[in-house]
């Protein structure tokens, strides 16, 4: 198996050959044996200049932090922030690029916003005339289609266009359904990962799993991040700050033990194992509950093909607020666009059923597998 940017040097080069490069990356671009996707381009082709994500070019700024302008100090290349003053590209960051190309590991939950990142950049591409490659990678999580699908009346920076919270798409697949249904465009073209199918999870490669942001150590917090991020959007604990963020949830007046009963007592959730947890946030990675210890869960996936996270999430959310009272907060309208929309946190309000919760996705997600077959580039 190889990553899209080893593919681009051995077999795609003709599409940088005698042309300017600008690349957006971090350290979760690399090639198999991890050397970083700059030093392989550096080496190999005309690179001028990076372009930063949130996170920056190292993947380590806490997230929401913005990103400055720097210089990068092994290549003496600029390196433009994408998550600032701006999250486009500028007409003046543009300036003597022939080509754009993004090389970003994403996980595959709509809220990660590398592919907003990368929308952006494909926009503003698009308007100066400039080529986008997408040097593509695998979703470590796989191809399932999961959740609620956004409206456009919450699109946001954490989710720009009507697709599902877990997509199963990869970064290529996902710029070439941007291009062909949500109005982007680019001259576009995207190297593929050689020896991928959509089945196959990042730990089922060869590929290095460098974490691609400061919170995203291991692919089974990817696993979960599709669902416990909508915790993000509460006042409740995501783990952010732990070796296990994302897997873990909690906050000071929980009992982690109801908690965890209750929702096995509340819905069947195949695939994953809810067991009670203590764990103590560390700053800056949590900006909640940071060095105070917390009370409630840990989630362990237990079958991959059977898991839905996104359907253990609500249960989880139904539960969390039942026991938490008058301490339950929403951190609005933040809730609402990661969901998508309003109607998740409406339904938990009044505390509707788990079954109508859940099920009302399913029309949306079949028809968002059909709107996306025909960009599908993988095997499934």
């Amino acid at each position: 198996m190889r990553p899209g940017v080893e593919v681009l040097l051995a077999d795609s080069s003709h599409l940088i050959a005698g042309r300017r490069v600008g690349l957006i990356t971090n350290r979760s671009g690399v090639g198999r044996d991890g050397t970083s996707s700059i030093d392989l381009l550096y080496g190999g082709a005309e690179l001028v200049a990076l372009f930063a994500p949130e996170h920056g070019i190292r993947g380590t700024e806490v997230g929401g932090a913005a990103i400055a302008d720097a210089t990068d100090d092994a290549t003496g290349l600029p390196i433009y922030s994408l998550y600032g003053e701006t999250l486009a590209p500028t007409p003046e960051m543009l300036e003597g690029i022939d080509v754009l190309a993004f090389d970003l590991q994403d996980i595959g939950a709509r809220y990660y916003t590398y592919v907003s990142t990368m929308a952006h950049a494909m926009t503003a591409a698009g308007r100066a005339g400039v080529p986008f490659i997408v040097l593509d990678r695998p979703n470590p999580i796989g191809g399932l289609v999961q959740g609620p699908v956004l409206d456009t009346a919450f699109a946001s920076f954490v989710g720009m266009y009507p697709v599902p919270v877990r997509h199963g798409l990869t970064s290529g697949e996902l710029a070439r359904l941007y291009q062909g249904e949500f109005g982007v465009e680019v001259q576009l073209h995207v190297v593929p990962v050689a020896g991928w199918s959509a089945e196959r999870w990042f730990d089922d490669t060869e590929l290095p799993w460098i974490a691609p942001s400061p919170n995203m150590p291991s692919v089974e917090s990817a696993a979960h991040y599709p669902g416990t991020c909508l915790f993000e959007g509460t006042n409740i604990s995501v783990g952010r700050g732990t070796d296990a963020a994302f897997q873990l949830l909690g906050a000071p007046w929980l009992d982690g033990g109801a908690w965890a009963a209750g929702m096995l007592e509340l819905a069947d959730l195949p695939g994953v194992e809810v067991t009670p947890a203590t764990f103590t946030p560390e700053s800056p990675g949590d900006r909640k509950y940071a060095g105070e210890t917390v009370s409630g869960i840990r989630l362990t996936v237990t079958d991959r093909a059977r898991y839905d996270p996104v359907r253990t999430a609500v249960a989880a959310l139904l539960v969390a607020r039942r026991l938490s009272g008058s301490a339950w907060a929403w951190r609005e309208p933040h809730f609402d666009r990661l969901a998508g929309t309003d109607r998740l946190r409406l339904a938990i309000e009044r505390d509707a059923a788990f079954a109508d919760i859940t099920s009302a996705w399913d029309g949306d997600v079949a028809a968002f597998e059909a709107l996306a077959r025909p960009y599908l580039i993988y095997p499934r």
